[in-house]
């Protein structure tokens, strides 16, 4: 399968989540108050989420969508299976 285009969306929410990690990180070893710091890392999960929503939007498009015109049964399960295991996971 081919890969799917950069998409300058996912990298900047994993960059925000990134940057918020390490806010988190200094807020723990500061002690600081947790409510700050459940903030803190909603903002996160918020980021990765928002990654994760158009990293699958991209492969839906693009290499799921190609690999679905196969005419191989195989394939396409595959495909399907791959999209509900990676959806699966809790949020």
């Amino acid at each position: 399968m081919k890969m799917e285009k950069y998409n300058p969306k996912v990298l900047l929410s994993l960059k925000k989540a990134r940057s918020h990690i390490d806010k988190v990180i200094t807020m723990v070893e500061s002690h600081e108050y947790c409510i700050d710091v459940l903030q803190q890392l909603n903002a996160v999960i918020g980021y990765l989420r928002s990654a994760k929503g158009e990293k699958l939007t991209d492969h839906l498009n693009t290499c799921f969508a190609e690999g679905m015109s196969s005419k191989s049964s195989r394939v396409k399960n595959r495909l399907i299976a791959e999209v509900i295991q990676v959806t699966k996971v809790a949020d």
